[in-house]
């Protein structure tokens, strides 16, 4: 089937319309001056960071939001680090109290998978949709629990495509799938991007955006992957609005046969 037209719906996160459809991070690079210039070639509008690593009252060198030009970057602070309910709420009240109410809601289970609680994901969203954040909620690629957030009132839905820094892409297609059938907010995949292909692939599924970190940040050239990334996420996004060909298992000639002696 080809999309209609309309599906190309704009991409607003909290009443927001954003041309890029990707968002970038800001851990594990190198030098700060390589990630501003990966930022740039990435051409994302929107960069996350976690304010809980944040060294505010440290030299101005050390600070990175000295590195994020606010004028070309909405900053998208986020509870990385938060491994419970309270932890979670503490990080985003303080994003709060630096003027930000947009943010980036992870509460992980444990250190050596990075996997979302199911649990104090859904408590800590419900609490802060309640005190009147934006929240886009990172979470597992489970349908049932995409559509629970949602219906609390979350800005965004982000399921993980595959675990954090693992690089393995999105790893349930059909999942994915199915949260885009049943969710009329924004969904964001979020993690497991290893290479331009995986996000290509995963804008070919319907998804409104891709957040990455680590695949550009640790990438051997972060700034040429940040702009191969910007490509993938345009390229995945047109093909799926184009409306693929059905696969076959037999050849089809692509010039008419009619008329050939």
């Amino acid at each position: 089937m080809i999309p209609d037209s309309s599906l190309d719906k704009p991409f607003v996160i909290g009443g927001r319309t954003y041309t890029s459809r990707l968002i970038v991070g800001t851990g594990k690079y190198p030098t700060f001056d390589i990630m501003r210039r990966a930022h740039e070639a990435s051409g994302a509008e929107m960069v996350t960071v976690a304010l809980g690593r944040v060294k505010l009252d440290g030299p101005e060198e050390e600070n990175i939001l000295n590195f994020i030009d606010p004028k070309k970057y909405v900053l998208l602070p986020n509870t990385a680090g938060a491994y419970n309910v309270e932890d979670a709420l503490r990080i985003a009240r303080l994003s709060r109290a630096q003027g930000m109410n947009l943010i980036k809601l992870e509460v992980l289970a444990e250190a050596k998978t990075l996997l979302p609680d199911p649990l104090g994901t859904y408590e800590a969203a419900k609490r802060l949709v309640e005190e009147d954040f934006t929240v886009l909620v990172y979470t597992s690629d489970d349908p049932v629990l995409a559509k629970r957030l949602e219906d609390l009132g979350v800005a965004a839905v982000m399921p993980a495509g595959s675990p954090i820094g693992s690089g393995q892409g999105v790893l349930n297609e059909n999942n994915i799938r199915m949260i885009m059938e049943s969710l009329s907010c924004p969904v964001i995949v979020d993690a497991g991007m290893g290479t331009a292909s995986d996000l290509a692939r995963a804008m070919e599924l319907g998804v409104d955006g891709i957040l990455c970190n680590t695949g550009i940040a640790a990438a051997g050239d972060p700034v040429r992957m940040a702009r191969a990334f910007r490509q993938a996420t345009e390229a995945g996004r047109d093909a799926w609005l184009s409306g693929r060909i059905p696969r076959k298992l037999y050849g089809s000639a692509s010039s008419p046969q009619e008329g050939l002696r």
